[in-house]
């Protein structure tokens, strides 16, 4: 474990998954943890990134912030994702070397692999194929990121780390109807069926497709765990310039069962409709956590067990999404 006094800065606190990060490191007892929000810091901003990195001082950060979205939302907003992703990573990593960060770790996607990865994916996948296209951008943003940590490490001495995990879900995700991720858009899409009594719920997709999911409260604390490993055991569990780590849970369903799951769990009781017009994506992106394995990490949720904790979340906080 790192020093619990160490000033530790976690850029993006407010998402998703930056907020689990600053759960896990409040419940491992860390005691000056640096948050800020985009009115006092912004990420896209070398200058502003310089002043807080020079002023603060951290001695860790977490680099947690991110533009994110599902597919439509890549497809929509291309440049943007690509634009600001290469931002946030390029502002702080530099600000991060010139103000003496000890340790930084980078939170990454499993969208940089090939769109047709052989499966289990392993992290040597990385760079051996064409990317999927509906989010190629961001997928291009985040092996960016993979680049500039590796090549910090190699030119000066950095310990600068990355972590990849599968697609996540939980407490505070972003729940738009259009613009979310499949699990949250889901979620809402059955609860407000059974309010509504409706008979059908539409599915984006064939159902077909396969996918691997991790709740985010095992993303954070597999971070961490990355995170704290000795330097000398890190790298002999990586290469130089191939340092990213997977991270999921080796287990992937069909979103024909995802959907069926969160049925079951919402309580609906009509059918289940696919509309298989709409893009499937990837037909398959399941993670080799085999490295992580070694080092020590299992997660803690199951997928039903997960998916009933972030409903729950969900229906208590509902004021939260009345877009």
């Amino acid at each position: 474990m790192l020093d619990l006094t160490a000033r530790v800065f976690v850029a993006g606190h407010k998402g998703m998954v930056g907020s689990a990060i600053v759960r896990q490191l409040q419940s491992l007892g860390y005691s000056n943890i640096i948050t800020r929000d985009k009115s006092e810091l912004d990420l896209l901003c070398q200058q502003s990134v310089r002043g807080f990195m020079q002023s603060e001082k951290p001695e860790y950060v977490v680099l947690a912030a991110a533009r994110v979205g599902g597919i439509q939302a890549n497809n929509n907003y291309p440049a943007e994702f690509i634009y600001q992703n290469l931002m946030i990573e390029a502002n702080i990593v530099h600000e991060a070397h010139s103000a003496g960060v000890e340790r930084l770790l980078f939170l990454g996607s499993s969208c940089i692999y090939p769109k047709l990865a052989a499966q289990p994916m392993k992290e040597s996948a990385l760079l051996t194929g064409a990317l999927e296209p509906t989010n190629e951008p961001y997928a291009i943003a985040k092996i960016a990121g993979i680049k500039l940590c590796e090549s910090y490490n190699r030119q000066y001495g950095t310990d600068y780390r990355s972590v990849m995990p599968t697609n996540l879900y939980g407490p505070f995700d972003n729940f738009h109807l259009e613009n979310s991720h499949v699990i949250p858009a889901l979620l809402r899409k059955f609860h407000s069926a059974v309010e509504s009594s409706d008979s059908t719920v539409e599915v984006w997709g064939s159902g077909n497709a396969m996918r691997e999911f991790l709740h985010v409260d095992d993303m954070a604390a597999a971070s961490i765990h990355v995170m704290s490993l000795p330097k000398y055991e890190y790298e002999q569990s990586t290469e130089p310039m191939l340092s990213h780590i997977n991270v999921g849970t080796g287990v992937d369903v069909t979103i024909r069962e995802l959907a069926e799951c969160i049925s079951e769990i919402s309580g609906f009781k009509g059918e289940i409709v696919f509309d298989a017009s709409k893009p499937d994506g990837a037909p398959r992106k399941l993670m080799d956590v085999s490295t992580l394995q070694k080092l020590g990490w299992q997660p803690q949720y199951d997928l039903m067990t997960g998916l009933a904790h972030s409903y729950d979340w969900f229906i208590n906080n509902q004021a939260l999404f009345r877009e």
